[in-house]
């Protein structure tokens, strides 16, 4: 990768995904164009949609006319059929469909153009201040700008609030009908660590990564924007992990990207499926935490969109901080010039895996007793699959996943992990006993294959 001094187009940032700290900048407030990391918001709001229960994996996505005529990369739908929505959602993970993130963004917003100004809306909310959306693919369109602190921002958002969901990015294979199709991001599976999240490319654009990686207790959220080729954009971001992953915090995963209130647009004939406040969930902060270095401040692009009065609130997987701690965080502005070595040397691959320390535990309660128990956490490695705010809605996801796993999760122990944050109760449903990182890792893959979602970590 040149220097941007030698590359007008390139911008790029690593963040250390559990304190917030920019280790690697450049540029990293400069517009660019997102290009296919536009797919990135068009799936938080897609999986946003999956916990509030207006969607399901299962339900359909009809291909309209306008989706169909969208250029590669397709999944080649005709106009009049349709897929589900976890279809839809790997085809946009590995091939980076554009006629899928359309036909995704119409379901969910009636039409291509309101869903871009549910986008936009979302952005703001999670504090990407200099991010407009005018589609849901990332084709050209001289309005959609992003900066790679937003798009980094929005990586972590990913992994904060939709752990259920976040395995997806880390997809090798998908197969739909008679193809069977790679993804597109080559760093998945073959550099150690790396397990997400979304590759881009159009001409005006450049080259565009965004990576997340994880490993040894240790997580980073990487982006490059404007690569010259493909090669000089994968092996930079090679050189950006292999040098920063080792330099994170190893501290305890904090919630750097307050989850924000979920975005009820006006009522509209067109909606198939009508987006209303969720019910029955926590209300959770409007204030977006600037945290650390990842500043909420930035200047803005001119003519953004408003933000839209935010209506319900997610409580599952994002556990919000209090306004008390919110007004504790810094937002400072360095960016440290930091050199990026020339050569580094590539770790082995590794399956990575999901690591989550336990927040403020209050107690354990096993599936099986429904009662506190133990107040210690099985050691070891675990699966987690699922976050709820009812300790018996968390004992009835390990009842119900423990009799989908079968023979996998014949050994494993169930229980839940009682977290209260900002004054708010949540249990973390996972299962413990595991040997070692491959015996978690195979439950889990175990677990996907039956349709439920999970990741592993060390405890």
């Amino acid at each position: 990768m040149q220097p941007a001094s030698a590359n007008p187009k390139y911008a790029g940032i690593v963040v250390d995904a559990k304190t917030g700290k920019v280790l690697y900048s450049e540029d990293a407030d400069s517009l660019r164009y997102p290009a296919s990391l536009t797919k990135m918001m068009t799936l938080y709001l897609t999986f946003e949609a999956l916990e509030a229960g207006r969607l399901t994996l299962d339900s359909p996505v009809p291909v309209s006319a306008h989706a169909a005529s969208q250029p590669p990369s397709k999944l080649g739908v005709r106009a009049g059929g349709s897929t589900t929505v976890e279809q839809a959602i790997l085809a946009l993970v590995t091939r980076s469909a554009n006629d899928m993130a359309t036909a995704l963004g119409e379901r969910i917003g009636g039409s291509e153009e309101r869903f871009a100004q549910m986008m936009t809306t979302k952005a703001r909310a999670l504090g990407m201040t200099r991010t407009t959306y005018r589609n849901a693919n990332g084709l050209p369109n001289t309005a959609q700008m992003t900066t790679a602190r937003d798009q980094a921002r929005l990586g972590i958002a990913l992994r904060q609030h939709f752990p259920q969901y976040y395995g997806y990015f880390s997809t090798r294979v998908f197969k739909f009908g008679k193809q069977t199709i790679g993804n597109h991001n080559r760093l998945v599976g073959t550099v150690r660590g790396v397990d997400g999240i979304k590759t881009g490319y159009t001409r005006a654009a450049g080259f565009n990564l965004a990576t997340s990686a994880e490993l040894d207790g240790r997580s980073i959220v990487g982006v490059v924007l404007g690569g010259s080729s493909s090669a000089a954009r994968d092996a930079q971001m090679r050189k950006l992990v292999a040098t920063y992953l080792p330099k994170a915090s190893k501290g305890a995963t904090s919630n750097l990207i307050a989850q924000s209130r979920s975005f009820s647009p006006p009522a509209a004939a067109s909606v198939p499926v009508p987006v209303k406040p969720e019910p029955g969930l926590r209300a959770a902060v409007t204030e977006v935490v600037a945290e650390a270095e990842l500043p909420t401040t930035a200047p803005a692009p001119t003519g953004r969109l408003p933000q839209e009065k935010l209506a319900g609130a997610s409580a599952y997987a994002a556990e919000p901080k209090s306004q008390g701690a919110a007004a504790a965080v810094t937002a400072a502005m360095s960016r440290p010039a930091v050199a990026v070595p020339t050569r580094a040397p590539e770790p082995a691959p590794q399956v990575a895996a999901r690591d989550e320390a336990p927040v403020d535990t209050d107690s354990v309660t096993t599936a099986s007793t429904r009662a506190s128990s133990s107040p210690k956490l099985p050691d070891g490695w675990v699966i987690q699959i699922g976050v709820s705010d009812s300790k018996d809605r968390a004992m009835d996801l390990l009842e119900g996943a423990k009799d989908k796993g079968g023979h996998a999760l014949r050994s494993a122990k169930p229980f839940a992990v009682a977290v209260n944050t900002g004054g708010s109760q949540l249990y973390r449903a996972r299962f413990g006993g595991f040997d070692d990182q491959k015996a978690a890792v195979n439950a889990c893959n175990a677990l996907k294959k039956k349709g439920v979602q999970c990741w592993a970590s060390q405890q």
